[in-house]
């Protein structure tokens, strides 16, 4: 179900569903990687101008569509100059995540132990991405954090989760690499 209209939908739409339409997680997020790289860089399709449009008091969440055959849902993230998440994670779903335009920080970590109450991270990789770069994160490699490290320009992501994501877990530093675990409940931005 489109949330809204705007150019190239129908072909953004049509490349999502022959990518998840795969026998196991790994081909689905390969072949979705693929597709968003090639969807981005050969500019057929027109995001929504709303989606360039950030919010000044947090990276904004807008969702395109939600796939009534498929489960798999494609949220818009726009994140203002620094703006940026706290470690994270899916909530168990995969995802794939592509740079529609500007940059972003991305840094991966591994759980190394948890408590009753703590959780102990190490980072485990960090990038730079730019426009037509994409990555997957597949469970239980899902933790990580997303910054837009500009200062003065706006970056834009496409997400695909494979169901929507309303959901995650935040991890907050408490000393070291000690984090404490907090659910969040997730909203989305207004399309207009």
């Amino acid at each position: 179900m489109l949330a809204l209209e705007f150019p190239g939908c129908r072909i953004l739409v049509d490349a999502l569903d022959e990518a998840v339409n795969k026998d196991s997680t790994a081909d689905i997020t390969d072949a979705l990687r693929s597709t968003l790289c090639s969807l981005i860089q050969q500019q057929d399709v027109m995001l929504p101008e709303c989606v360039f449009q950030s919010n000044a008091e947090h990276y904004a969440r807008r969702e395109l569509y939600r796939s009534e055959r498929y489960g798999y849902c494609v949220t818009a993230m726009t994140w203002g100059p620094g703006q940026g998440t706290k470690i994270h994670d899916h909530h168990g779903m995969w995802c794939v995540e592509g740079v529609w335009r500007g940059a972003l920080d991305i840094t991966q970590y591994q759980l190394l132990e948890q408590d009753d109450s703590r959780y102990r991270f190490n980072p485990a990789g960090s990038i730079q991405a730019g426009p037509g770069s994409a990555g997957s994160l597949i469970p239980p490699h899902e933790y990580h954090c997303i910054r837009n490290p500009s200062d003065d320009a706006i970056a834009v992501s496409l997400h695909i989760y494979s169901a929507p994501m309303t959901q995650c877990a935040v991890f907050d530093p408490i000393e070291g690499q000690w984090y404490r675990r907090d659910e969040r409940t997730l909203a989305l931005d207004q399309l207009h």
